[in-house]
């Protein structure tokens, strides 16, 4: 299952990646949000059903900025003398990002990430068989990932939005979490094959538009 351990583990640098998919919205655990279950890409030969496939970390390999779009859903209308009357109902976020020359696979096999440790046996190799990045999920794991997910799932995201932690000076040491949650549809998603590979993989370039629920 899935730890903080083992989140730090897949993370290449200081921070992890930008985004993180789920199943789930996961769990608090020692301050940070880690999801339950395994990654996509693990095995765990005693895993039940719902424990395999529940999250999908997203590489930063060659992504472009990750833009937020809010949308206040509010109902405005003039009163009887001609002053403005809004009646909020909720803010909704859409997110935009994507991603070129992104290779269409993280490894060339099953990646294989360590129960506990996050990582894998082909991480570190020489030659590299490590193709994006970080380890990070490729073109194909985010089409797959598409195509089996027609509802909703989460979005681990990772940026500074300190205010979501608590008051005090340790709001500014909060780097290295995810800092914000929250459930979404895939809106839109397209890609493209740039280069086609040899014998391991292709590139391709992907764009994803995600709306909050």
């Amino acid at each position: 299952m899935a730890t903080t351990a083992y989140l730090s583990g897949r993370r290449r640098y200081q921070r992890p990646q930008a985004m993180l998919w789920s199943d789930n919205a996961g769990t608090l655990s020692n301050g940070v949000y880690v999801p339950a279950g395994y990654e996509v890409g693990t095995l765990a030969p005693d895993a039940t059903a719902s424990e395999i496939d529940q999250f999908l970390i997203i590489s930063d390999h060659n992504r472009q900025p990750i833009e937020f779009k809010p949308a206040r859903i509010e109902k405005r209308e003039r009163t009887i003398n001609g002053r403005m009357r809004s009646y909020h109902i909720a803010d909704k976020m859409t997110i935009t990002t994507s991603w070129d020359n992104l290779p269409s696979r993280a490894y060339p096999y099953v990646a294989d990430f360590g129960i506990t440790t996050g990582l894998s046996p082909y991480k570190g190799q020489s030659p590299s068989e490590e193709f994006t990045v970080d380890g990070g999920a490729g073109g194909a794991e985010l089409l797959d990932w598409y195509e089996n997910h027609k509802g909703s799932f989460w979005i681990f995201l990772s940026y500074d939005k300190y205010k979501n932690f608590e008051n005090g000076e340790t709001q500014f040491n909060n780097l290295n979490k995810y800092s914000q949650i929250m459930e979404v549809y895939i809106s839109d998603f397209s890609y493209s094959v740039q280069k086609r590979g040899g014998t391991n993989m292709d590139l391709w370039n992907v764009s994803v538009t995600l709306e909050e629920v």
